[in-house]
């Protein structure tokens, strides 16, 4: 099959607590695992742990551009942690080392694929005389997501299928923070060819609870309420037990109210656990595709049943063709959040 250009089904607007020690006995379980059901729409209020260099940008000094961010060796992607030896936690925070380097070299700490670099930056004064670096960077993000399941006996919910990344760069963010609330959905935009639609809601005053991971196959934390028992629980499908076929998944399309939508899985592309295109799922269910248009953002992390147990959770749309998309595996999200 030819691979449609895709987007993530997050919303972003812009741009964690530590995890404590689990149960690892989840994986050797013998008897399928319960998990209580997801679908509903959240909030996340996403604080980087650092600052992200979205882009370096010359300006006037002197007689000439510079751009000492790029002279110093940053990239874009770079993560800055700390600046001579002081901790960066806001784009504010940077913007005031520079104001107050009075151009003397700043030493960043800065991870760079997974690597702990130090880099020199000389800031440089711009026409109106205020020192700079060059570069744009980005601290925070907040959007509006799906929750795939929660588990109760582990004390964890999982969601989105794909990691938060920058919405410039496709880079994950590295989690520092990240509140999660209440979200109600008051209108649906339509996806349409070439456009993805969107769940659009606001967030609620109450807080639900926090983020301890962002993966590539999903985000993972912590709710303050973990009272499931009104909720539908299923088992959780082995990744050999998901198949080409009907399926239904569980979404939210207006205020809470959780629905479910015939689908099916056209086409199983990989089991690679750090993949969220492990298969490929296609709306059928006339009344989401008559509202949405198929997949919207706003939809990733919502919940793929199939034969009475959780497959996986959708993740992306296809720009090309909106009433399919990719989706996440299960046991691969659960894996992820065991390592």
């Amino acid at each position: 099959m030819k691979k449609n250009k895709k987007i993530c089904a997050f919303i972003l607007s812009a741009v964690l607590l530590t995890s404590s020690a689990v149960n690892t006995s989840y994986a050797k379980e013998s008897k399928p695992h319960m998990v209580a059901l997801g679908g509903q729409s959240f909030g996340v209020r996403f604080y980087n742990d650092g600052v992200i260099v979205t882009e370096l940008e010359e300006f006037k000094s002197g007689s000439g551009n510079v751009c000492p961010s790029k002279d110093g060796g940053l990239k874009v992607n770079d993560i800055l942690k700390a600046a001579n030896g002081k901790r960066i936690g806001s784009n504010e925070d940077l913007q005031e080392i520079a104001r107050e380097s009075g151009g003397e070299p700043i030493t960043f700490t800065v991870e760079r694929n997974g690597q702990t670099l130090s880099k020199t930056v000389t800031p440089r004064q711009n026409a109106a005389g205020s020192y700079l670096l060059g570069a744009w960077v980005k601290d925070s993000c907040a959007g509006i997501g799906t929750v795939t399941y929660s588990d109760s006996d582990h004390h964890y919910f999982a969601a989105l299928g794909h990691g938060i990344c920058d919405n410039q760069t496709a880079v994950l963010l590295p989690l520092g923070s990240a509140e999660v609330t209440g979200a109600k959905i008051s209108s649906v935009t339509k996806s349409t060819v070439g456009k993805p639609g969107s769940l659009n809601g606001y967030f609620t005053d109450q807080t639900l609870g926090s983020l301890s991971k962002n993966t590539p196959v999903g985000v993972f934390g912590r709710l303050k309420n973990e009272d499931t028992g009104k909720v539908k629980k299923l088992p959780m499908a082995q990744n050999d037990e998901v198949r080409v076929g009907k399926a239904t998944i569980y979404t939210t399309l207006e205020q809470d109210n959780i629905q479910g939508y015939s689908a099916e899985i056209t086409k199983i592309c990989n089991k690679d656990k750090n993949n969220n295109e492990n298969f490929v799922i296609k709306i059928t269910d006339k009344t989401l595709l008559e509202k949405c248009g198929g997949i919207v953002q706003g939809m990733s992390g919502s919940p793929v049943v199939q034969n009475g147990k959780l497959a996986g959770a959708v993740t992306h749309v296809f720009m090309n063709d909106p009433k399919e998309g990719y989706g996440v595996l299960v046991q691969n999200m659960v894996s992820k959040y065991f390592e």
